[in-house]
């Protein structure tokens, strides 16, 4: 029998923190859901389904407030939102307002490789939260996921998509390790549920590989018409940001390596989706409604 966690769960409006709110209720789990929005749709899905809506931010007021009848909290932050220092200046301070607020177990959301000297801004601000978490000394677990499928529908990628292109830049045959935003909050669920036994440790995780060329392919049978992958030069990526490109260049040279079949055996419990399971079952109904309000 599962032990019903309370969790507090920040950014609980945005894709993550939803998917991770969704699964925990899914699952019989207690959920406050931490927005700076709680009158926003999102919100009150969030609210049917379930959830507690706590107005507040990533101030230590906020979090101190709403962290004090919880025994986890799910804490990620927004680099393209809030800025990359910022994110690390709102992350820490929402770490040491777990500590203060007493929360027994507190899972931070970094990104996949962090930890391992990448140069890419963004998966450093994480990574500066990460070692101060760890430093806490208190019990903590990083959850570190890959790119996530749906970017594939993301507002920057979607409307290439309508127009029957895949745009991504990197060379057509290059793998790329993705993960489904379900997936992410089923393993964070997970996560909670092992509690003792993921304290002091690092995850990365991953659902499938495949090159973009592969996903063209498999994004033309879900939708049902021909999709052609199109590599976006990286000067055309470097134009709309340094950080971004830096990313692809690295995905290009280094990229993630989850060992995904020893994962996927450590954690059953996690439906796991590939690409093709994920692409099967997306509403490609977006496109349209995308494409009328385009």
């Amino acid at each position: 029998m599962t032990t019903k966690r309370s969790v507090l769960v920040t950014g609980a409006t945005g894709q993550q923190g939803g998917a991770v709110a969704r699964a925990l209720l899914s699952r019989g789990h207690r959920v406050k859901a931490l927005t700076r929005k709680p009158d926003s749709d999102a919100a009150r899905q969030l609210a049917s389904a379930g959830a507690e809506l706590v107005a507040g931010d990533l101030g230590e007021a906020s979090v101190v407030k709403a962290a004090k009848d919880v025994d986890t909290m799910f804490l990620m932050g927004n680099s393209y939102e809030a800025g990359i220092a910022e994110e690390t200046r709102q992350g820490i301070l929402a770490a040491d307002a777990a500590k203060a607020a007493g929360v027994g177990h507190l899972i931070y959301s970094s990104v996949a490789n962090a930890d391992k000297n990448t140069g890419i801004p963004h998966f450093e601000s994480k990574y500066l939260v990460e070692q101060h978490v760890a430093g806490l000394g208190i019990p903590c677990t990083i959850s570190a996921p890959v790119a996530f499928m749906e970017n594939i529908v993301a507002p920057w990628s979607i409307g290439a998509l309508i127009q029957g292109m895949h745009a991504f830049a990197m060379p057509a045959k290059r793998v790329l390790q993705l993960v489904a935003l379900a997936d992410i909050g089923a393993f964070v669920a997970a996560l909670v549920e092992r509690r003792e036994r993921v304290f002091g440790k690092r995850f990365d995780f991953a659902g499938s590989e495949l090159s973009g060329e592969d996903q063209a392919k498999i994004l033309s049978q879900a939708i049902g018409h021909l999709i052609s992958y199109q590599e976006i030069p990286i000067a055309a990526a470097r134009q709309q940001s340094e950080d971004t490109a830096l990313m692809f260049e690295w995905f290009d040279r280094v990229g993630y390596d989850v060992d995904i079949a020893a994962l996927h055996r450590d954690f059953h419990e996690v439906r796991w989706h590939s690409f093709a399971d994920w692409a099967r079952e997306f509403d490609w109904r977006a496109l349209e409604r995308a494409y009328s309000a385009a």
